[in-house]
């Protein structure tokens, strides 16, 4: 761990230890990939976290869900007609 950069050492201590390899692997691996995007945007860390979970997933998640509607409107419109 030596080649971590201060970033990733203070965003990697968010890791809470869940007594699974498998998990605390992929947390890890988002983590610097979030930290990487961040100093790419010029942002904090916490601030992708904030963009990511609470701006950009729910509006995709909202549209998904209306789309999901719309399709099956078509669709029973089709086997209707």
């Amino acid at each position: 761990m030596e080649c971590l950069t201060a970033e990733y050492l203070q965003s990697l201590k968010t890791l809470g230890q869940s007594g699974m390899p498998t998990i605390d692997y992929i947390f890890k691996f988002c983590v610097v990939l979030l930290t990487d995007l961040a100093s790419l945007l010029g942002i904090s860390y916490e601030e992708v976290n904030i963009w990511v979970f609470v701006v950009i997933w729910p509006v995709f998640t909202v549209y998904l869900i209306v789309r999901n509607f719309i399709l099956k409107r078509k669709l029973r419109d089709a086997l209707i007609a």
